[in-house]
């Protein structure tokens, strides 16, 4: 313990008075100014098409959470998938890589599928002569499918574009490889479309230039005929986004209220904006929470910031669409569970969510599930389980890879202070 008692009053002081300063109530009124009048639509300043407008009724629901976890599923089956990686690794060699395994689950189990892996190496080299791009392998006696896949070269990075490409590579062919084996509804374990690499397309030069380069683009084309797939399945399809981090509707609103002399808007994030909106103060825990309901929204429909790039205002990258390009579009509603105080956004494909009834089961659903398991769905749950490579498996991975490339990796000071690879 680095502190003393003293140090710990002299920082709640310190806070209690910045506390004097905020006034929540301001913060309940702007909420609700922003939920009731900006909405349903919100537009760019410059115009166009809206980047937020509801779909159907703009409301906000409770659901008793005892009553809701025992209700039945408009869903059979639930198939869940997800991608997980060692990080990304830099040799002393030069070589930058990162590696991700992606599983589907379903609930009810099949042990059969859960045995089917995808494992996508993804790697970066200033090495012109290097030649390792691979095919698809099979291992494990066909469970198991294995690429390597070299980076296109940048000069900055290269840590980013390996993970991105590892991750997104691996959960959108395995969802590929396995969806005829999905019968009522998929959830991935994360966004509908491989947000991190379409951002690249508002970011920095080096980064717009690569995004359009064939190997992302043809993780994005995986993303796009799976919505299709599904489509022509009428099977449908969803993303559980356990961590939101989507800036749209405030840094828009943000916008709106500077040109009409409104000040600011005291959200960092569209998350913080819908917890404020979402959570019910009528006080049963120590900190004031309704614990008894969960609440959430309607369904959006979403065309700002990364998800532009696959609705009718983007091009999707130049990839052919062989739905209406509105089919694409991103939807959404929040969810939020006052027992851990946790937001989540479920996002699905307008081709789906257009029909009342189809948007209808997907919140039931998901709503029921949360309730039921005090967190994400049970078969993202499960793909979760395993997909994870745990903290010891990360360090004996990498310690496997120094050892077959008879390089070591790159460590700092903090590798060492907080010893790497000991626990979770």
């Amino acid at each position: 313990m680095t502190l003393d008692p003293v140090h710990v009053d002299d920082i709640a002081s310190m806070a209690g008075a910045i506390a004097t300063s905020v006034d929540d109530a301001d913060h309940d009124d702007i909420a609700r100014t922003v939920w009731e009048q900006w909405l349903d639509p919100l537009r760019a300043t410059d115009g166009g098409l809206p980047i937020v407008e509801a779909l159907g009724d703009q409301q906000l629901y409770a659901a008793a959470i005892d009553d809701i976890a025992l209700a039945d599923s408009p869903f059979p089956t639930v198939h869940g998938l997800d991608s997980g990686t060692i990080n990304p690794t830099t040799f002393k060699n030069g070589l930058v890589l990162d590696v991700a395994h992606a599983a589907m689950a379903s609930d009810p189990s099949n042990l059969d599928l859960h045995r089917h892996r995808s494992i996508v190496m993804t790697v970066h080299t200033r090495d012109r002569t290097a030649h390792f791009d691979d095919e698809w392998y099979r291992s494990d006696e066909g469970y198991g499918r294995r690429r390597t896949l070299r980076a296109p070269r940048v000069s900055k990075y290269a840590e980013g574009v390996v993970h991105a490409l590892s991750l997104y590579l691996a959960e959108s062919s395995h969802a590929l490889e396995h969806a005829e084996k999905v019968d009522d509804l998929l959830l991935l374990d994360g966004p509908l479309y491989p947000k991190e690499l379409l951002s690249w397309q508002d970011r920095d030069a080096e980064l717009r230039d690569l995004a359009r380069e064939a190997k992302p683009k043809q993780v994005v084309e995986n993303y796009v005929r799976l919505v299709e797939h599904f489509v022509e399945r009428d099977v449908p399809l969803a993303g559980f986004v356990k961590n939101p981090a989507a800036k749209n509707i405030v840094k828009t609103v943000q916008k709106h209220f500077r040109e009409t002399g409104g000040g600011d808007v005291p959200w960092i994030d569209d998350t913080s904006f819908f917890v404020h909106l979402l959570e019910r103060g009528d006080g049963v825990d120590h900190e004031g929470r309704e614990t008894n309901a969960l609440t959430f929204t309607n369904w959006f429909v979403s065309r700002g910031g990364a998800d532009r790039q696959l609705s009718a205002d983007g091009d999707a990258f130049g990839i052919d669409r062989k739905l209406d390009p509105e089919a694409y579009t991103v939807t959404f509603f929040v969810l939020y569970d006052p027992r851990t105080d946790v937001c989540y956004r479920i996002e699905a494909p307008y081709a789906f969510t257009k029909d009342p009834d189809v948007r209808e089961d997907l919140m039931h659903h998901l709503v029921r599930d949360v309730a039921a398991e005090r967190g994400p769905p049970k078969a993202i749950a499960k793909a979760d389980e395993l997909a994870r490579v745990s903290g010891v498996e990360k360090a004996a991975l990498r310690r496997k890879l120094e050892e077959t490339l008879s390089s070591g990796s790159m460590r700092t000071y903090d590798d060492v202070r907080w010893h790497e690879g000991e626990g979770e």
